[in-house]
């Protein structure tokens, strides 16, 4: 039965638990009820992690993986799906198997490849499980732009490809959009191109959508990338189109790191309710003023 109008939006994420709330299924709950969204969740792997570091993964039996989303898309309709962390090959065989089921349905797919502090969570076959099997099913990939340079490496006689040759061959693979981020790369401010068909979704043609300037700011951050990906999948969840979706997206995740907070040792964390706070937080702070730029 469809949702009642009075109903919010709903979203499926498929992610791993992090303790520390940073990141994975924690951040991508937070970031989808912000945003007016039910969020449902699908746990792929157990972490044992801080705001520092990730010291352990166990990912959940893929059979598991499979009965948690089943049992819940009987019972309820949804408007998009989110991927993160998927823990194993045989979860993203699972995960593929469940969403080819609802060709219609979003999905957002942040390829989680390294942690914030740049551990390495996933090897060679993961990746290859993730290029054959779930990036064609995706809506919107969501790669930094190292990520981007890792899931196509191979392909291109050079070391370090331009992230439009990236974007290109992530495209080819079948995915429909891809927005590459610029936290890594060495520019004054941070700049995300959203790349895919070019003159609507129909076009045949694949090139620049979109590209957004944000100030650069000074922290470094834990679970920015599960923020953006889940804030692209309520947008889309609450009507908007891809282009327009992917904007206000930025922008929410842009504000969470403006008035980010470090409650531990490590990582600032995003506050993604930081429009329900009456004032600017007190104390010790992540980010400074300043506005995205549209180029």
């Amino acid at each position: 039965m469809p949702n009642s109008p009075s109903s919010p939006p709903i979203v499926l994420v498929f992610a791993g638990s992090d303790p520390s709330g940073g990141a994975g299924v924690q951040a991508d709950l937070m970031t989808l009820a912000s945003l007016g969204c039910h969020p449902l969740s699908v746990i792929t792997a157990l972490t044992i992690q801080d705001s520092a570091r990730v010291e352990a993964i166990d990912a959940i039996d893929a059979a598991w993986v499979e009965d948690q989303a089943r049992q819940v898309l009987e019972d309820m309709t949804v408007d998009a799906f989110k991927i993160g962390l998927v823990g194993s090959v045989e979860n993203v065989q699972a995960i593929a198997e469940v969403v080819s089921d609802y060709p219609d349905i979003p999905l957002i797919f942040d390829p989680v490849l390294a942690a914030g502090n740049g551990d390495d969570l996933a090897n060679e076959e993961l990746i290859a499980a993730m290029r054959e099997l779930l990036i064609p099913q995706t809506t919107v990939l969501t790669p930094n732009s190292l990520e981007a340079r890792r899931l196509v490496a191979g392909q291109f006689e050079e070391e370090d490809p331009s992230l439009e040759l990236c974007a290109k061959a992530l495209l080819e693979m079948g995915g429909e959009y891809v927005l590459i981020t610029g936290t890594h790369e060495n520019t004054q401010q941070v700049v995300n191109q959203l790349y895919g068909p070019v003159g609507g979704p129909d076009s045949n043609d694949l090139g620049l959508v979109r590209s957004d300037a944000w100030t650069r700011l000074p922290g470094s951050y834990h679970g920015s990338g599960c923020t953006l990906a889940s804030a692209i999948a309520a947008t889309l969840a609450n009507g908007l189109d891809v282009p327009a979706a992917v904007r206000e997206a930025q922008e929410y995740t842009w504000n969470t790191l403006k008035y980010a907070f470090r409650p531990g040792m490590g990582q600032y964390i995003p506050d993604r309710f930081f429009w329900a706070r009456q004032a600017e937080p007190s104390g010790e702070s992540g980010g400074e003023s300043g506005g995205p730029q549209e180029s």
